[in-house]
Parts: C-alpha cells; sequence; structure tokens
C-alpha cells in the first residue's frame, strides 16, 4: 500500500509495482541532487594511470564496486556449500527404502500428500 492510495481498490502486485517506481524515482532524485551537490572533480591515481571524476561519480562507483564484490563474496561463500548439502541430502533420499523420486513434478506438497 502507497501511503493509502491502494487501499482495497487495486490488486496488491499493481500497488508493489507502484511503490517501487516511486521508490526507484525518489532515490533518482537523490542521487541527482548528491551528484549536482559534489560536482568538484577528483583525481584518482592509479600506478599504471590517472582518472579525473566528480566527486558524486567517483562515490558512486565506489559503492557499486562495494556492492558487486560483497555480492561476489556472499555467493561464494554460501551457494556452493548449499549446493554441497542438497545433493548430499539428494543422495541421502535416494537410498532411502520406499524413497519418492529426487526429481520434483512439478506438484506442490499438498498434491503429493
Amino acid at each position: 500500500m502507497v501511503f493509502g492510495v491502494c487501499q482495497g481498490r487495486a490488486p496488491d502486485g499493481v500497488c508493489m509495482r507502484l511503490g517501487l517506481i516511486l521508490l526507484g524515482l525518489l532515490f533518482a532524485a537523490f542521487g541527482a541532487v548528491f551528484g549536482a551537490l559534489n560536482s568538484e572533480g577528483v583525481t584518482l591515481d592509479f600506478y599504471f594511470g590517472t582518472v579525473q571524476l566528480a566527486k558524486g561519480a567517483a562515490l558512486l562507483c565506489a559503492l557499486l564496486l562495494g556492492w558487486f564484490v560483497g555480492g561476489i563474496a556472499v555467493y561464494l561463500g554460501l551457494v556452493p556449500r548449499l549446493r554441497r548439502r542438497i545433493r548430499g541430502l539428494t543422495r541421502e533420499l535416494q537410498q532411502r527404502p520406499n524413497a519418492p523420486p529426487a526429481a520434483d513434478s512439478g506438484g506442490s506438497a499438498s498434491d503429493r500428500a
């Protein structure tokens, strides 16, 4: 529900979509103001060269790089362990007597019970 606008009038998916669009526009406006207020130049000196960027752009690049590296770290730390666990549980399920097939038939759990 976005400020009571969608209360009882529209399906939940429409309200969620509207809320996400408004939130995205709000962040874009804040980003534009942030970039305008931080328009001074910053020189980044790498060993192989230098780059001249606006301060807002440099901070945005640092934020996106940190988000990307953090996402990769979480993925590499979590996903292989979970895949090994799934593989072990699948193997254990297949070894049980009267075990249901390991492949999901697409039905829900209440359909199988």
